[in-house]
Order: structure tokens, then C-alpha cells, then sequence
């Protein structure tokens, strides 16, 4: 086998891994030479795993609480069954909750495996559910906030722009929350006091100062929201006339985890449910920015909206909303 077997290029030693003794030598060849021998037949397999195993190492959250491995093990777990659904997207029992407002068996799927992870972790929490509504539990102190799927629209029409979106709520105050892409990958944790990730890189919201130069996220009211059309159109006019660009992604709790990541510098929409937002809020404080409703209130759950950026241009974008 030669230098291009992985075990041989795990077990070359180089200057700090050498035996202190040159009688280790020929122990230390032997246990190399079987070793690549024994992989000689299954090489490439065995290339491909520890390749998977570094991407493991690459994509795991910087926060090693035993909260967020609850969360994270409950995410992965539903997330592989909406990469599995996302693929057969066209067999799927779709349902209508409202005009331009819909719901699918991947929807239910991925709320039950967190629902029941999530419990057999924690079994007292309460639960706040997108689908299955509310739960209450014997520990009246922690409530688990989820959307299974923020983004059915994206995800029945095969946009892989989608995310599930788990926050925990202690004594009336978020505290965690994780927002998932099983797509891309893309895992955004925050837990109070030990700041946002992306995977394993450090968050912080953009530092731009300028409105000119700022890309703002929205978003926009569905069919079944036409009466906010009108607002959300003078609001948008007046963005538009100052920002450098609007975008729309169709997932609130990924819009509010761009901002943490400084990929949007700064969101707004209205017309939202907690679960849309719960996650997203913890992970923007974490990452230094700034957070409020619409109107510059700081109650956005009872709102049901939000603005989002670093200070400066929060700031700014409120003067625009208002005076819309």
C-alpha cells in the first residue's frame, strides 16, 4: 500500500508524533504496515468515512451545553426525515390551512420526532407547536417553542430555502434557540451567554452604518393576508427608496438567522406567530444585534412582528417604518 492509503497518512508520524526511543520503530512500522494492509481492500470506504467523520468535526455547534445537544440531536434527527420528504416533495399529502397558507405530512412528521425527542430529554417542559398547538407540561417554568418547517411554501415548491426552528423559553425569557437548514447544512445555535454560531464559526451581525449600502430582508403577506398588502407595500416603497436592496426568502426564522450571520443587515416583517420569531430573537441578541416589533415596541411576540439589525441601522429602519 502506498502513501496515498488514509490509514498510511494517519499513522506517518511526523516530528512531534515520533517515538522518543528507536526501539519503538519497528513496532510502531509493523503496526502501520497491518493496518494498511488490513485496509487495502476497503481503502476508498474507509477514505469516505473519515472524510465524513472531519465534516462531523467541521459542522458541529461551538456550544457543547447539555441543553443545546438535546436540541441539536432532536433537529438532525427530524431534519433527515424533511431532506428524505424534500426529495419525494410530489407524493406528499399536502393540506390547505387557508388561502396561500398549507401544510404537509413532512410538516407533521418532523413536529412529532422533536416533540417526542425533545421529551424523553426534557418530560416535564411545556410546548409551544406551530401544528400541534400548545402542550402544557408539569414544569411550568420552560416552554419549547417549534415550527417543524418554516417554509412549506419553499419546500412544496422545491426551493431548498427552508428550516426547522426550535427556541426554549424559561420563565417568560428565550434562552435558546436553534435554526436548521437540513439542505445546507447550515445549523444557527445561540444560548444566552455564550453567544450565536454558525456551525462551528463565531456570529456577529454586520457593522455597515449606512442605509445606502444596507441589504434589508422582509417579509411578504401571503394570499391569505391581502388586507396587510397595503401596508406592507407603503413599507416596502419607503425601504426600497433608501436601503440598497430588498430580498425575500420565505422563511422568517432563516431571515432573522442571516442577520445574526451579517448575510442581511436588516429584516422586518409583520403578521408573525412566536415560532417564527422565538429562535431568530436569541440568536440576533447573541450575535450583538438588536431586536424590537415593527413599531419599535419590545413586546414581538404579542405583535406578532419585528425589526431586526445591528444599532445603528435598527434605528434607522424603524424611522423609515414609521414614518411609512
Amino acid at each position: 500500500m502506498g502513501h496515498g492509503c488514509p490509514v498510511h497518512l494517519l499513522f506517518t508520524p511526523g516530528p512531534r508524533d515520533r517515538p522518543p526511543c528507536a526501539v519503538y520503530k519497528p513496532r510502531y512500522a509493523l503496526l502501520q504496515t497491518a493496518l494498511c494492509i488490513a485496509a487495502f481492500s476497503s481503502s476508498a470506504s474507509l477514505w469516505d468515512a473519515l472524510k465524513q467523520q472531519r465534516n462531523v468535526r467541521k459542522s458541529r455547534p461551538m456550544i457543547r451545553s447539555a441543553l443545546m445537544n438535546v436540541m441539536t440531536a432532536a433537529a438532525i434527527k427530524a431534519g433527515r426525515g424533511l431532506k428524505r420528504d424534500f426529495g419525494e416533495v410530489e407524493n406528499l399529502q399536502v393540506s390547505v390551512k387557508g388561502p396561500g397558507d398549507f401544510v404537509s405530512a413532512a410538516d407533521r412528521k418532523a413536529e412529532q420526532t422533536i416533540f417526542e425527542e425533545l421529551t424523553k430529554a426534557r418530560p416535564g417542559y411545556g410546548f409551544e407547536m406551530e401544528e400541534g398547538g400548545t402542550v402544557e407540561g408539569s414544569d411550568k417554568t420552560h416552554r419549547w417553542i417549534i415550527d417543524p418547517l418554516d417554509g412549506t411554501t419553499n419546500f412544496l415548491h422545491g426551493v431548498p430555502i427552508f428550516a426547522i426552528s426550535i427556541a426554549l423559553e424559561r420563565e417568560g425569557q428565550v434562552i435558546a434557540g436553534l435554526v436548521y437548514n437540513p439542505i445546507t447544512d447550515e445549523m444557527y445555535v445561540a444560548e444566552k451567554g455564550q453567544g450565536a454560531w454558525l456551525n462551528n464559526r463565531r456570529l456577529r451581525v454586520a457593522a455597515r452604518t449606512r442605509m445606502a449600502d444596507a441589504l434589508v430582508g422582509c417579509g411578504i403577506p401571503h394570499l391569505g393576508k391581502a388586507a396587510s398588502h397595503p401596508k406592507f407595500k407603503t413599507e416596502l416603497a419607503m425601504v426600497m427608496a433608501h436601503a440598497s436592496n430588498v430580498r425575500r426568502l420565505g422563511a422568517a426564522a432563516l431571515d432573522l438567522a442571516f442577520v445574526a450571520a451579517g448575510r442581511f443587515d436588516l429584516f422586518w416583517e409583520r403578521g408573525l406567530r412566536t415560532w417564527d420569531m422565538a429562535a431568530g430573537l436569541v440568536l440576533i441578541r447573541e450575535a450583538g444585534g438588536y431586536v424590537s416589533d415593527a413599531d419599535g415596541g419590545t413586546d414581538m411576540f404579542a405583535k406578532g412582528s419585528v425589526a431586526a439589525g445591528n444599532e445603528t441601522l435598527h434605528r434607522e429602519l424603524l424611522g423609515l417604518l414609521r414614518t411609512a
